[in-house]
Formats: structure tokens, C-alpha cells, sequence
């Protein structure tokens, strides 16, 4: 991977990025250069996505079970859940606006990845230590609330230092590092199945560390010269609405993703009660490392040659296709065959084809962003349909299993991820 810019393409002062380019346009050379960057995103994405997979899928679970008993613990979960997944749909929609305007010598994005990380932090080391289901839900929001105040601003480092003809590739790294972290994140949560306060201290301080360590190592462009708009309260409440009419390659691409990660997080982020009681597993913490690994395995195969073929054809939307029917194939195999066997298989092969589409999905999301001056208050609108359903996915399943019991989670995430897939095929912005 060279870092020499295209000779095409006329560089641009980052400054004139911010107030003239579109999501469709090349960024400036990044200061580190390009190949520095591509390599510390994997990290920088373990070290966010670790807290969802440990925290909201296993940790969280496991706490709200042993503090207060086996009768309640859907519907419990499910109300957690539900107030988390409030929480981060208006916070990274915020913390990117916020991010946009800021103006500091370290660039826009740096101070709120730092910040983040170590508010959420402190609120994991408070969730450790919570003895009331209130003092659980209060914590457990403010560690996605946190978290989302450095997963936004993250997210914009794509468009804003990343050329489009390597887009694909970052993304595919970038979801690497999700999914490393989302999987790791189980895995670890696993470890700490029956001692949950050391497991939040231990996240807490990784987390602080790799994102600190990201910042440092990856400088960005003052932003202090750049000019901030006027401020109107009514025009701020204004940018979390993206007109579907004029933008309506943003509105599909948000409708794409949400869909997709609903259907694939209403499954594989209720494992742990799926083991337990669909499946009957005594010991789920013994069981989950290896699933883990295997779905790590299919992602990580997928991901890092979907990215780099979805770069050399120029298309996103064959892989997004391809995915859900391989995930769609893979909760097949639960729903007709309800034992522990099926959900190994099930396991590698939703996992290879949720890599199809996280290979490829970043790179479409930052080519249907309207403007460089919002481009991480529009990620941050747009990453509201990959957090959201991480978030929602216990609760969203709790509702399902109380309803329809866990059988009805498959056919229902299978119609999901199909509807998904669909939804991006009116982009124009991409083939």
C-alpha cells in the first residue's frame, strides 16, 4: 500500500476538505500517512467493539442473572437494553456534531476519542460495582453513552483522511477490528463469567489504552484555522433529520445497514440464553471461546477478501447481497435443527457472510455522506443503524422469545437480513 496520493486526484488543504467536499471526494494525505493509519484502525475498532461484545452480550447478561435471579432475566435484560439503545441513538448523533465543530490543534476528532474512552471507563469501573438493578441500568447507559462519544468521532476518520480507491480496503479493516473486538470481547467476557467486576476493570483500562495509544500515533490537521459556523439551536436539532427526498442514497444506506445488523445481532448477541435455554448448555462460558473463534475464523477469511475485490471491481453491492444469503443459510440450520451442533456450523457460516458485508459496508456508507462539514454528525446518524442494533438486540430478542419463544428469533432475523440486503439496491452513489 503506498501512501503517495493519486495523481489524478489535486490535493486538498484540510481546510478546503471540510468546506467544499462531499463523502465522493479524496481526502488529504493523512499526516502519519496512509499505511500507518490502515494498520492501527484494527486496534483502534478492538478497542470500542471489545466493549460491545464483553459488556453488552455476555457481562451484562451474566450480571443482571446473578444479581437478581434466573425468573426475570429477559424481561430485565430487555429493559436495560431498551434505555441503553435510547441512549446511543441520540448520542453518537450528538457526539458527532460536536466533533465536527470542535476546533483544537489536535483536530477535530482526537479530544472526543480520548474523552470517550476514559468517561466510559470510569463508568464501567461504576457498573462493577453497582448493587441495584437501578444502579445497573443508570451505569450500563452511561457506558454507551461514553463509548458512543468515541465510536462516532472515530468513525469519521474514514472520510476524513482516507482516498476512495482504498476505501474498501480500509473498511475491510476496519471490520476486521469490529469484529476481532466484538468476538475477543465474548470471549473475554466468557473468561470472566463468574468474577464480572474484575472483567469491567480489565475492559475499562484496554480500552483507555489502545484508543489513547490510536490518537497519539495517528495525528490529524489542526482544526483551530478552520471557521465554525454560526451557531443556531434549531439548525442544530435540524442536522440529526437527513432529508430522504435529497438525500436518498443516505436514507437507503441507513435502512440497509439497520436492517442487516438487526437481524444478524437479534441472534448472535442473545447467545448466552440461547445456550442456556434453547439449547441447554450447563456451562456456556466453556462453550462460547470456541464459537467465538469459530465465527472469528469465518469473518476474518471473508472480511479480508471481500474488501480488497470489492476495491478492484469499484462494487459494494454484490457483496452486501451475498451476505445476507449466506447468514440467512447459516440461521437456517438453528431453527430446523435445535441442537448445540447446528449452532457451531451456524456459527462459521453467518459469521463468514456478516465479513462479506462489513468488508464492504463502511466504504459504501462514506460514499452517500452529503458533506465534508458534517461528516461526523452524518456517520454518527448513519452508525446509529450498526450501534442501535447491538444495543437493542437483547431487548429486541426478549420481546421476540417472550412472544413467539426462541424458535421465532431465526425466521424473523432471516427476513430481516433479506429486507436489508434489498434496501441498498436503489444507491445510486455506488454500484
Amino acid at each position: 500500500m503506498s501512501d503517495t496520493p493519486s495523481p489524478l486526484v489535486e490535493p486538498m488543504t484540510e481546510a478546503t476538505f471540510i468546506a467544499e467536499a462531499a463523502g465522493n471526494d479524496d481526502p488529504p494525505t493523512p499526516i502519519k500517512g496512509l499505511r500507518r493509519l490502515m494498520v492501527w484502525v484494527v486496534p483502534a475498532n478492538v478497542g470500542i467493539f471489545m466493549i460491545w461484545g464483553a459488556f453488552l452480550f455476555i457481562m451484562l447478561p451474566q450480571q443482571i442473572t446473578m444479581m437478581f435471579g434466573e425468573e426475570n432475566k429477559v424481561q430485565n435484560l430487555a429493559i436495560a437494553s431498551t434505555i441503553g439503545a435510547i441512549s446511543a441513538l441520540i448520542a453518537q448523533p450528538v457526539a458527532g456534531q460536536v466533533s465536527d465543530r470542535t476546533r483544537s490543534k489536535f483536530g477535530r476528532r482526537a479530544p472526543w476519542i480520548i474523552i470517550g474512552s476514559l468517561a466510559g471507563a470510569l463508568c464501567l469501573v461504576g457498573l462493577a460495582f453497582a448493587t441495584s438493578y437501578v444502579g445497573v441500568v443508570i451505569a450500563a447507559t452511561l457506558v454507551q453513552i461514553c463509548y458512543n462519544f468515541a465510536q462516532g468521532p472515530l468513525s469519521a476518520v474514514l472520510p476524513d483522511r482516507v482516498p476512495l480507491k482504498r476505501r474498501g480496503t480500509f473498511s475491510a479493516l476496519s471490520g476486521v477490528g469490529l469484529m476481532v473486538g466484538a468476538l475477543g470481547g465474548q470471549i473475554l467476557g466468557s473468561m470472566f463469567f463468574n468474577d464480572i467486576a474484575a472483567g469491567y476493570v480489565l475492559l475499562a483500562v484496554v480500552s483507555v489504552a489502545i484508543l489513547t495509544s490510536f490518537v497519539i500515533f495517528n495525528p490529524d490537521y489542526s482544526s483551530r484555522d478552520m471557521q465554525p459556523e454560526p451557531f443556531k439551536f434549531v439548525d442544530f436539532l435540524k442536522t440529526f433529520w437527513v432529508n430522504p427526498i435529497k438525500h436518498p442514497d443516505f436514507f437507503w444506506a441507513f435502512t440497509g445497514r439497520l436492517l442487516l445488523y438487526t437481524g444478524y445481532f437479534a441472534v448472535t448477541g442473545y447467545q448466552l440464553f440461547l445456550l442456556t435455554d434453547y439449547f441447554h448448555i450447563e456451562h456456556p462460558e466453556q462453550v462460547i471461546p470456541i464459537l467465538g473463534i469459530l465465527s472469528l475464523v469465518g469473518i476474518i477469511i471473508s472480511t479480508v477478501v471481500s474488501g480488497p475485490l470489492s476495491d478492484r471491481f469499484g462494487r459494494r453491492k454484490p457483496f452486501v447481497f451475498a451476505s445476507a444469503a449466506v447468514v440467512s443459510l447459516g440461521f437456517l440450520l438453528p431453527w430446523i435443527w435445535p441442537d448445540i451442533t447446528s449452532w457451531f456450523i451456524m456459527t462459521f457460516i453467518a459469521g463468514f457472510g456478516f465479513g462479506m458485508f462489513q468488508a464492504v459496508d463502511t466504504a459504501l456508507m462514506s460514499e452517500v455522506l452529503p458533506s465534508a462539514k458534517s461528516f461526523a454528525k452524518d456517520l454518527g446518524v448513519v452508525n446509529i443503524a450498526a450501534t442501535l442494533p447491538q444495543a437493542l438486540a437483547p431487548g429486541l430478542a426478549g420481546v421476540i422469545v417472550l412472544t413467539f419463544g426462541y424458535a421465532g428469533l431465526f425466521p424473523i432475523a432471516i427476513v430481516l437480513g433479506i429486507l436489508g440486503a434489498f434496501a441498498v439496491w436503489p444507491i445510486k452513489a455506488t454500484r
